[in-house]
């Protein structure tokens, strides 16, 4: 049986589970603290209302739950809104609340809950900064087929069990095993992609997998947010975490099957894709494979910089707004659960198009005839002119409609500009050391992300935190435009 095509069926399976693992990624930020909103309404007719209600006795608020459940809040310690001529009273609720991190009526409760999330947030980037270094060495040893199993069988069970939480210990512990998991397909997709693609297709098919990721997180605050206002946080835990061991049953099978075999031996391909793919691929791709670099022979060459330090100054821009957007936008908009899960997709939106636009885009360069080396350096510079200003133009809207396109372009050029940085592993080799470059970025990165989390907790003004964004942007082209030279496979 010949498959045509059979590369884009690789990178779609990828794709499918890319989008449940940040499903997952999502869970604890959107559900760590929401607003939820209740009618306020007289006690003569709360008996009446079905629906989340209010009722003012003295200097409290009593607040009834569509499902019954009633809990009381200071007067102080609530924000009023009108809508359509009808007042209602906006709680703070969530995760933090539920197990005690934060008290509600506290006037420090925002910047509480945004510093415990950070810290959280550290622990799960120090385990996934772990296993980035060895998922990378992982996915080199026993091949993208077998690591990607792993990896989901592991941070699925971890964000199911994370409903078992009691308190920030056990949090941070389930959310560290997560981390442990999720961490895997980003060096493995890189490895994958330089099996399966010839180089001019290796940014489209990256971009593809950037794509996925940002296809997650615009169904993560709907899917997410209405399952917690349906059930709770324990059975959203439960609900999504299941969803990767679920796809597991069914996945598995043509996973294994697919990806039974490299694009040289697998029995499925066309000899017309298979030529494809290894014609288009630098020469050293052609020869015996060898044991692939160790970390100490990648970090004596200086063009292997230009992944790290490129990572380590770039990636924080993601981070920040994948942990942070939920509560900023409760925080400053004074958005309600439905509101955020119904605006918080929408950059995100952006960040998928500008995954496949900047993959799209270098290999269209060197389709004109240019070199690898000008279409990715044309590409991320394109990419960080786009993040700057957008930054500058979300930090000063004043309102969150506004706001949020100008975040759509952040993270639209934050993808144009890494898709083509994330491919560079495979530019500079070949084989068994792609895995591992990757695995080293994708840990700088980490790094990255830990201290510009820690800075945060320093700094209690939104605008200023969001604006010092912008200024990694330089720091990272400077980085990787000093390190790499011509962008070109490393001889051996």
């Amino acid at each position: 049986m010949k498959v045509k095509g059979l590369r884009w069926m690789v990178i779609g399976l990828i794709m499918l589970i890319t989008i449940i693992n940040y499903l997952d990624r999502g869970t604890l930020n959107y559900m760590w603290v929401a607003n939820i909103d209740y009618r306020l309404v007289s006690e003569a007719d709360a008996s009446a209302d079905k629906g989340n209600h209010a009722v003012l006795a003295g200097e409290q608020y009593i607040l009834t739950a569509a499902n019954g459940n009633r809990d009381s809040v200071s007067v102080a310690n609530v924000q009023m809104k009108e809508k359509n001529g009808v007042t209602f009273v906006t709680n703070r609720e969530g995760i933090a609340i539920d197990l005690g991190l934060i008290d509600r009526n506290d006037p420090d409760a925002s910047q509480k809950a945004k510093d415990i999330l950070g810290l959280i947030t550290i622990f799960f980037m120090i385990a996934y900064g772990i296993s980035q270094l060895v998922s990378g060495k992982l996915y080199d040893k026993i091949g993208c087929r077998k690591g990607f199993f792993w990896s989901v069988l592991v941070w699925g069970a971890a964000d199911a069990l994370a409903s078992l939480s009691r308190g920030i210990f056990s949090l941070t512990f389930f959310r560290m095993m997560l981390g442990l998991g999720e961490a895997g397909p980003w060096p493995g997709t890189t490895k994958s992609n330089a099996e399966w693609f010839p180089q001019k297709e290796r940014a489209f098919a990256q971009g593809l997998f950037g794509a996925a990721a940002s296809i997650g997180s615009i169904l993560a605050p709907i899917i997410i947010l209405m399952l917690f206002i349906a059930f709770g946080w324990k059975l959203t835990f439960i609900v999504v975490g299941g969803l990767g061991l679920i796809w597991l049953i069914p996945w598995l099978i043509p996973w294994l099957i697919i990806n039974k075999e490299g694009p040289k031996k697998h029995p499925w391909i066309t000899e017309e894709e298979r030529t494809y793919i290894l014609s288009g691929q630098p020469e050293q791709e052609l020869r015996t494979e060898d044991k692939g670099k160790s970390w100490g022979e990648l970090l004596r060459v200086r063009k292997n910089w230009s992944v790290i330090l490129g990572r380590f100054f770039l990636d924080p821009i993601w981070w920040m707004f994948v942990t942070f957007l939920p509560l900023y936008l409760a925080d400053v908009f004074h958005l309600n659960i439905k509101e955020v899960a119904f605006s918080a997709w929408v950059p995100y939106v952006g960040a998928a198009l500008g995954s496949i636009a900047g993959g799209w885009y270098s290999g269209w360069l060197i389709n004109r005839g240019h070199t690898v080396n000008y279409a990715r350096k044309a590409a991320m510079l394109l990419g960080g002119i786009i993040i700057i200003p957008s930054i500058l133009a979300a930090i000063m809207s004043t309102t969150a409609p506004v706001a949020i396109v100008f975040m759509a372009l952040v993270l639209g050029g934050f993808q144009f500009f890494m898709t083509n940085l994330q491919t560079i592993p495979s530019d500079l080799h070949s084989g068994k050391s792609v895995g591992s470059l990757a695995g080293l970025g994708g840990a700088s990165a980490v790094l990255g992300t830990i201290l510009a989390i820690l800075f945060a907790s320093y700094i209690t003004n939104w605008i200023l935190l969001f604006s010092l964004l912008g200024a990694l942007v330089p720091l990272s082209l400077c980085s990787i435009f000093l390190t790499v030279g011509e962008i070109k496979q490393i001889e051996k």
